[in-house]
């Protein structure tokens, strides 16, 4: 019976530190949220690049 008392309180022991971790885990992620900064909309701030179309053709001499 000694043993099993044992082999719980470990259980128990490992448990609160896995919910402990979790819980830090869980606040840290919210925080981190919250400090994500929106910058607009992405369509408004989307600039076109030639050199990555397909039909762009280089004017460098090769």
């Amino acid at each position: 019976m000694e043993k099993a008392k044992k082999v719980l309180k470990v259980l128990a022991v490992i448990a609160a530190v896995a919910a402990a971790a979790f819980g830090v885990y869980v606040a840290v992620k919210k925080y981190v949220e919250s400090k994500k900064v929106v910058i607009g909309n992405d369509a408004e701030n989307y600039v076109s690049c030639s050199c990555c179309d397909d039909t762009f053709v280089s004017e460098t001499v090769a």
